[in-house]
């Protein structure tokens, strides 16, 4: 898919733990694979190579921390509880065992419907959220979520209002309690508009409150590694509210290398041996991926969400984009030509 590739390997299934670490380890052997390093990008590649650090560092560098860290951000009441006690903001959150204790929830609507563990709830729905105006519609919801995972996995939240605008995150490369490398990012627009799995559009800013907030955190689980903590601000009391936390890439991290902070390059120098150099992005660095923000921008233009100027304003400059890049234009025109059948397959 892109000149610089030069071997690419299809396997089956990498979505549960054992096919994951068995098909891993078989291409590991198989190619030579010795020393390598390891970056997961999926939920059930961080738990997969967390719990079996052990089997796969008989073949690769796994920067990966192990489950005592990992666990906390694999299941979002591990995560919430955790916050309330360290005095991170988080949204109102309730954790109904079954729908009759939705009757105990006092509140105003709209209210989001969450999974604690979102793996299968994402596959099975395509969505990270859903939300919920009337009472009715809380029921309706519950219980269709409360098909698809365990019982005890399904969150009612309060709904933070706002847009892209106030939709934030900070990442890093953290290591014995200090960011080596760090970027505090606001998400000015994603897909889907209400509960976003991707960003399109990002620009980094300068929120030093999110860095002591979400290095306070990090310390109190003594987490390696990469990591992107996602908030949102209350527009009803200023609060950063934490949403989730991802212990894996995430899909704007080349923002970070246009922005002076190569996030997969700081974790590799520090996996073979060398001291990667501090480093902090500044603000007003843009990044697109212009595939899917055009189509997200129609959509927030024809809801009333984004007027024409608005968007055209956000391009001037655009720093670095997702995929295109002039001197390997393959994958930009692969992605472009793969449109329709990715917007039929969600």
């Amino acid at each position: 898919m892109t000149r610089y590739t030069t071997y690419a390997v299809r396997v089956a299934s990498l979505r549960t733990e054992e096919a994951c670490v068995d098909a891993l380890l078989d291409v590991g052997k198989r190619l030579k694979l010795d020393g390598w390093v390891l970056y997961p990008t999926r939920e059930e590649t961080v738990a997969a190579f967390s719990r079996c650090r052990e089997r796969l560092a008989a073949q690769f560098r796994v920067p990966t921390p192990g489950w005592q860290a990992v666990r906390w951000a694999w299941d979002k009441r591990n995560t919430y509880g955790l916050a309330r006690r360290l005095g991170v903001p988080i949204p109102r959150t309730w954790y109904p065992k079954d729908a009759s204790e939705l009757a105990g929830i006092d509140a105003s609507f709209p209210l989001a419907i969450k999974p604690a563990i979102k793996e299968h709830f994402i596959y099975a729905t395509k969505a990270k959220a859903w939300k919920a105006n009337t009472r009715e519609e809380l029921l309706d919801l519950f219980e269709r979520a409360s098909r698809i995972v365990n019982r005890g996995e399904v969150m009612v939240q309060d709904y933070v209002p706002g847009d892209g605008s106030h939709q934030f995150a900070y990442c890093a490369f953290f290591k014995a309690g200090q960011a080596v490398g760090r970027m505090v990012a606001r998400r000015l627009r994603q897909h889907p508009l209400e509960f976003g799995r991707a960003s399109t559009f990002v620009e980094t800013a300068e929120v030093p409150e999110l860095e002591t907030l979400s290095e306070r955190l990090l310390r109190a689980v003594d987490y390696y590694g990469l990591v992107e903590l996602e908030y949102k601000l209350d527009p009803r009391d200023g609060q950063y509210k934490l949403l989730d936390f991802n212990a894996r890439t995430w899909g704007y991290h080349s923002l970070g290398s246009r922005a002076g902070v190569d996030f997969p390059y700081l974790l590799f120098a520090d996996q073979i041996g060398e001291t990667p150099y501090p480093c902090r992005a500044p603000a007003g660095v843009r990044w697109m991926r212009s595939i899917t923000d055009l189509p997200t921008a129609v959509l927030a233009m024809s809801q009333g969400r984004l007027d024409v100027k608005a968007y055209l304003r956000s391009l001037n400059p655009v720093h670095t984009e997702a995929v295109f890049t002039r001197d390997d234009l393959l994958p930009w025109f692969a992605e472009f030509a793969l449109l329709p059948y990715l917007a039929l397959k969600r």
